[in-house]
């Protein structure tokens, strides 16, 4: 019995509550009744004496216990009589308070004790209650937070159940046969921890699961000292928050040693029958049954009637006492509640009938009249009687409740698939994903694993460049929030045991952890175990332990039989939520000791299964086979052999798998099967090798496959015998010319004008292009072949259409010869492309001006490096219908926001369109629409080629309005969120920032020695022969919009993907043909120079003074100075806020700065021969050759720097490959791009090494380098040197920047304007 002497309750967080209490005078604490003021006999109860626990099971057990009913509604009815407004709520002790307090119910337990306790005694003397909540509902410090009164949580919770045991103690006087008892109400505050409060960020969250914690258990301080028998958690519409409350009564009870009884009530909002955060309600119970209530049910949001059907399943599976406390009925119209007592009883007959519920109350709208009612109704029928007790069992939930021992898999197995590809480990694409913090496309992953069959979704963030913790709560909160994922139980999955602990927070239902294991030592695993035992999760336990991984059979049963017993009998962690993964090691590796690892995993979870009761076991099942990875074939028919006996024979129960590529045991083919048989059973010596050898066979046929046979052949054939019109549509999809003049002529013959062809079946055709194109199902370098047809086309009809005009003139009697040559009438629109001041750069804008082309748009591309007044006026001079601005470098962005402002003051109409690798959607939104953008003249950011069509099609089309609107509601959300994130996020003032900068020991770690070869070196005997193999493909072929899927991402695996893998080769085929001929006509040359210098980063720390000699040094003669930016914006981690000038020593040391400029010269020459020739397809190819060579260039000169110029790395033996993945020491950032934001530095490094004097390497007004395929950087040497970005930066550090730049500050600010985090002037 609980001796109600909570005065010797004094456990340090209870005592710290207390300290701080507002009370204002000492609260009384002990409640211990005379062992002789009642009978000992049921149903008397004296407090001190008797088990709480025992009575109420009794009285559960032989009547229907009657709660109360609304307090708010009580509250309202006395209102309604009786003057309380904010006078009456204030009290004379609040008479001052600093905002409204009408509306605090809770409060009025302190300010007007005689309603509250006058409402208490009605239930009790009219309803004839058992049990009244107290007055505390919202009395936690979070929901507080609204009247201010964080501070008096304890005192309101203390006084609410303090009124209570008053009440109920003079009643039970009265009649002693009936006791009363005090429920402490726990409310589920006004915050939760499953939704996010934001319709944009999914991930928000207003407060967390410590957070909801510390505020219940100061609220649970306060109702146990007020003298509550009871705690109920209630009207729960987010079940993590109910946990969280659940969380804190179980802190309270292991630091008191009492026994509370602890009920639990959840409130399903609608028909659906489920929560607000969307568990049904046997979902809901899953994940609270591990608290062990007493007695859980149903209140609120619903009258009887509509809660049938919900309290019914909740009767068919909860294993405690049931209860409801419905509303009156549905709200009215006026929000008030029409049922009448009797009505209300009559509606929760239907629970006694079925003998459903051992306690009843009312909920909203019911007064003590309807509880008396409800009572007398309830008087005649018996209470629900408790299930038998049975098997234990590992009962799941996410937003559904899963009960694994009645799991069958999609096969028919008894056995429970654990989604695998929301693992980074598991999923190259879903490591890309989070890598890249695109957690909305990772959460399509996650939908698909449910919808192809996983029970489970096992989520695992692990990865040493990624914050494992952050990542875990982001994904998990965001997950919880998508109902077609978190309809199933989540299996957290780390390394580290805080990452899983984070995650397990934000989930509201009963998940699995993975996992756990005695390798950390018996006292951190018992510790481990003990904590979550205590959020009620199910975990999955790794045969390890100190000595290592268990291998044999016999360490299998070893290490999980000990396991077992610690988890069971001394942490009493239950039985059948522990899940052994005796460890699935790799077979078929060609060594001896590893072949019998699948037999002994079999035989292990046998002897498991029959010495350790109720425990599951599972495993990692691609672990079996991955030694044969890249078949997934052999892969998966050795896992249906394995799963087979595992499962069947040996009771395997959970495992980590595809779903999707699960085969059963019957679709194995029998020649795999007998060897899939041979090899997990290590039935013979030559498995492996016969293994190896069906591999090798099934990867050639999938070759085979692939590259698709004679069939392919016919139908290159038979296309052929189609109708001209089909022929011509196929001619342009596939980009095959040899036949279009035969064909356009045939076609020709059959229409009434040559225009007509245009408009009809080649039309047709290139809209089936680009249909395909939008859709993915065509690239780039095919798109550029289909324009060559379509230019070929439409060049054999063009004299056919100047006859047909002339002829129509002289009909006319006009003179042909006034033709006008540049009528342009036969296009479906005009659009005038330029790349914008200052910039060189035009591939990506030649690609979309090719697709335009071929969709019979009339392109006027007037090249690079146009001002403002040139774009402007060729505009008009062309009449054009839409502008496309493009643009690379970060100076383009503001001269685009130029050309907006003076389209603007010109009266332009044309929609403006926004392109370029350097611009973004956001930016377009931000910072060129509100200059320009109107309905008749949108400002619209196209993200790359294949939407160009899509975008100009719909500007010119007859659903213009519609489309643009679509576009002006999305940008103005965007700027809305734009703002809305500059004022949340916190910036360091730039001396806060000087302050934390990381700091090197060049002592520990002295400084580089000094360069074999100081001052600045020509490099021009660099050959394109000598860069080749230095060449990162990868980029080429996304210049052509060409991107594989996992696990064909990047050269040379893109050669592999089934979508984009033929025509990748057909393109890098072509590359390399123009590339041997641009090699063996010296068409392009490389050049470059190099510049090595002393070097010491200034006083105060900001930027680096590069010296001519180390005479020059010692003098302090420096030869000029590179300004650096330092990050400021607030990091959440502890991380330095860095500077490139970090990475250079200070005065004292012999430290030194390199830097270099490469260019690749030729190609203007030759895109003005493919230009001559109307060959678009070898003009890109050339510039997009021209950037791999430079950029090539680039990274041989840097390892030669390296290796010999500076000397620092004289041992360096890297391969290429190695090289693209920066596996060196030292970094060379580029001036411009987020090391160094700032483009006018290139200005200072061409000073210093004359890149213009003696390489011809050019600065633009913009300090765009040219030629365009051009690259400098600075060379850092230390090993501490790394890539990091800028980001945005504060006034306070750009002012100093201008300063020692000796830079106007509007120019400054001009330059930096796209890290800015605030507006310029």
């Amino acid at each position: 019995p609980n001796t109600y002497l909570n005065s010797n309750l004094t456990h340090e967080k209870i005592a710290a509550i207390r300290a701080k209490a507002s009370n204002l005078t000492k609260p009384n604490l002990d409640y211990a009744q005379s062992n002789d003021t009642y009978p000992e006999s049921f149903p008397h109860f004296v407090r001190g004496r008797d088990s709480l626990r025992e009575h109420i099971t009794s009285l559960f057990t032989s009547r229907i216990a009657i709660y109360d009913g609304a307090m708010g509604t009580m509250i309202q009815n006395y209102a309604k009589r009786n003057r309380l407004e904010e006078e009456e709520y204030r009290g004379e002790r609040f008479a001052n308070w600093k905002c409204n307090m009408k509306g605090n119910n809770d409060q009025l337990s302190i300010t007007q004790p005689h309603i509250i306790s006058g409402i208490y005694k009605e239930y009790l003397e009219v309803g004839g209650s058992d049990m009244i909540g107290t007055n505390t509902f919202s009395s936690t410090t979070i929901a507080m937070a609204d009247y201010e009164m964080e501070d008096y949580a304890y005192e309101l919770n203390y006084e609410g159940a303090r009124l209570a045991r008053e009440a109920c103690d003079e009643v039970t006087a009265k009649d002693p046969s009936k006791p009363r008892f005090v429920v402490g109400a726990i409310g589920p505050t006004n915050r939760t921890g499953s939704i996010s409060p934001s319709v944009e960020d999914p991930a928000a969250r207003n407060v967390t699961f410590d957070e909801l914690v510390e505020a219940y258990f100061e609220q649970i301080v306060g109702l146990m000292d007020g003298g509550s028998d009871i705690l109920m958690v209630e009207t729960i519409f987010d079940t993590l928050n109910a946990k969280a409350a659940l969380y804190a009564i179980g802190e309270y009870l292991e630091f008191t040693g009492l026994d509370i009884p602890v009920f639990v009530s959840g409130t399903l909002v609608d028909q659906s029958g489920r929560t607000l955060s969307g568990q049904t309600g046997e979902a809901f119970y899953a994940s609270i049954r591990h608290a062990k209530p007493m007695c859980v049910g149903l209140n609120c949001a619903l009258g009887a009637k509509h809660m049938t059907p919900f309290v019914e399943k909740l009767a068919n599976c909860v294993e405690c006492f049931l209860h409801v406390y419905s509303n009156a009925g549905l709200p009215n119209a006026m929000g008030g509640y029409d049922e009448t007592p009797t009505d209300m009883a009559e509606q929760n007959k239907v629970f006694f009938e079925n003998g459903w519920l051992n306690m009843v109350g009312g909920c909203c709208g019911s007064t003590p009249p309807h509880i008396k009612a409800i009572r007398e109704m309830s008087e005649s029928y018996k209470p629900r009687k408790l299930p038998d007790v049975g098997r234990p069992k590992m009962w799941l939930s996410g937003l559904e409740d899963l009960i694994v021992d009645d799991v069958h898999n999609h096969l028919g197995l008894p056995f429970l698939n654990v989604g695998e590809r929301c693992n980074i480990s598991g999923s190259i694409r879903f490591k890309k994903l989070m890598m890249a913090g695109d957690y909305a496309t990772a959460m399509d992953i996650a939908k698909k694993q449910v919808e192809d069959g996983a029970h489970v979704l096992d989520i695992n963030v692990d990865d040493g460049m990624l914050d494992g913790l952050k990542a875990m709560e982001k994904f998990v909160k965001i997950a919880v929030t998508e109902p077609e994922v978190s309809k199933v139980p989540f299996m957290l999955d780390a390394s580290k045991f805080e990452i899983v602990m984070a995650g397990l927070k934000w989930c509201q239902g009963k998940c699995i952890v993975n996992s756990i294991s005695l390798k950390v030592g018996e006292e951190l695993f018992k510790e481990q175990a003990t904590l979550l035992r205590k959020h009620g999760c199910a975990v999955v336990v790794m045969a390890f332990d100190e000595e290592g991984q268990a291998a044999t059979e016999e360490e299998k049963v070893r290490i999980c039989k000990r396991s077992y017993d610690i988890l069971v009998n001394e942490v009493y962690f239950p039985p059948e939520d522990i899940i052994f993964d005796p460890n699935v090691l790799t077979i078929g590796t060609g060594m001896e000791e590893h072949a019998n690892y699948g037999v002994d995993f079999i035989n292990a979870t046998k002897t498991i299964k029959e010495i350790c009761p109720y425990v599951k076991i599972s495993g990692g099942i691609s672990n079996l086979s991955f030694g044969f990875r890249g078949v997934m074939k052999i892969r998966e028919s050795i896992h249906a052999v394995f799963l087979n006996h595992a499962i069947l024979q040996s009771g395997m129960d959970v495992g980590i798998v595809n779903a999707h590529e699960m085969l059963a045991l019957s679709e194995v083919e029998p020649d795999i099967r007998v060897a899939c048989e041979n090899l997990v059973f290590n039935k013979t010596e030559e498995s492996t090798d016969v293994m190896l050898e069906l591999t090798k066979r099934e990867k050639a046929l999938r070759e085979a496959l692939k590259a698709g046979g004679g069939a392919v052949e016919v139908k290159q054939v038979s296309w052929r015998d189609l109708d001209v019109v089909k022929r011509l549509e196929h001619a342009l999809v596939n980009g095959i010319s040899q036949y279009v003049d035969k064909d356009v002529e045939e076609a020709r013959q059959q229409a009434e004008k040559p225009l007509e062809i245009i408009e009809g079946p080649l039309m047709d055709g290139m809209n089936v292009v680009g249909d395909l194109f939008g859709a993915g199902k065509m690239f780039l370098p095919q798109v550029i072949k289909s324009a060559r047809v379509m230019k070929k086309a439409v060049a054999y009809l063009l004299p056919f259409m100047d006859q047909e005009k002339r002829e129509k003139m002289i009909a006319e009697g006009k003179d042909p010869n006034d033709f006008d040559e540049s009528d342009d009438s036969n296009y479906a629109g005009k659009v005038l492309m330029a790349t914008v001041k200052g910039d060189v750069h035009d591939i990506g804008k030649n690609i979309v001006a090719v697709v335009l082309g071929c969709n019979n748009y009339k392109v006027y591309d007037i090249g690079v490096m146009c001002s403002c007044e040139k774009i402007l006026e060729k505009a008009k001079e062309y009449n054009v219908d839409v502008i496309g601005l493009s643009g690379l470098i970060t100076p383009s962005l503001d001269e685009m926001v130029v050309v907006a402002k003076e389209m603007s003051k010109g009266g332009f109409k044309q929609p403006l369109l926004i392109g370029g690798a350097t611009t973004s959607k956001m930016h377009s939104a931000v910072k060129v629409s509100p200059n320009y953008f109107t309905l008749e003249h949108p400002v619209i950011h196209v993200l790359d080629a294949s939407r160009s069509v899509t975008v100009v099609s719909s500007l010119l089309g007859e659903n213009k309005e519609g489309y643009v609107t679509d576009i002006m509601e999305e940008y103005d959300e965007m700027r809305e969120d734009y703002y809305a994130g500059l004022e949340d996020r916190y910036f360091l003032t730039y001396e806060q920032a000087k302050q934390q900068k990381h700091v090197i020991d060049f002592d520990a770690t002295p400084p580089a020695p000094t360069p074999s070869k100081l001052g600045v070196t020509l490099i021009d005997d660099v050959t394109l022969e000598d860069v080749v193999p230095y060449i990162d493909w990868n980029p080429f072929f996304q210049t052509w919009e060409l991107r594989g899927r996992y696990p064909n991402r990047g050269y040379p695996k893109i050669f592999n993907d089934e979508a984009v893998g033929g025509e990748a080769k057909k393109l890098f085929d072509d590359a390399q043909k123009l590339l041997k001929e641009i090699i063996a006509n010296k068409s392009m040359n490389l050049k470059g120079v190099v510049g090595l210098f002393p070097a010491n980063r200034t006083d105060e720390g900001e930027d680096v003074l590069i010296y001519a000699t180390e005479e020059d040094r010692e003098a302090g003669k420096p030869l000029d100075r590179f300004c650096m930016l330092r990050q400021q914006a607030e990091k959440e981690s502890d991380d330095p806020y860095l500077s490139q000038s970090d990475f250079v020593a200070p005065a004292g040391y012999k430290d030194h700065l390199g830097m270099f400029a490469v260019s690749c010269f030729g190609c203007d020459a030759l895109v003005e021969k493919y230009e001559s020739e109307h060959d678009d397809y070898n003009k890109i190819m050339s510039q997009a050759l021209a950037d791999r060579f430079v950029e090539a260039f680039a990274e041989y000169l840097h390892r030669v720097i390296r290796t010999d110029m500076w000397g620092y790395a004289k041992d360096e033996s890297l391969k290429e490959e190695d090289l693209l993945k920066i596996k060196y020491v030292g970094i060379r950032p580029a001036p411009g791009y987020p090391s160094q934001p700032d483009h006018t530095e290139k200005s200072t490094m061409w000073n210093v090494i004359k890149a213009e004097e003696l390489a011809g390497i050019a600065l633009s007004e913009s300090l765009s380098m040219m030629p365009a395929a051009s690259v400098s950087a600075l060379v850092f040497a230390h090993p501490e040197s790394c890539y990091f970005a800028v980001g945005q930066v504060g006034k306070d550090q750009v002012e100093s920047y201008a300063g020692r730049k000796e830079m106007e500050l509007p120019l400054c600010e001009r330059w930096l304007s796209p890290i800015l985090n605030y507006e310029r002037d």
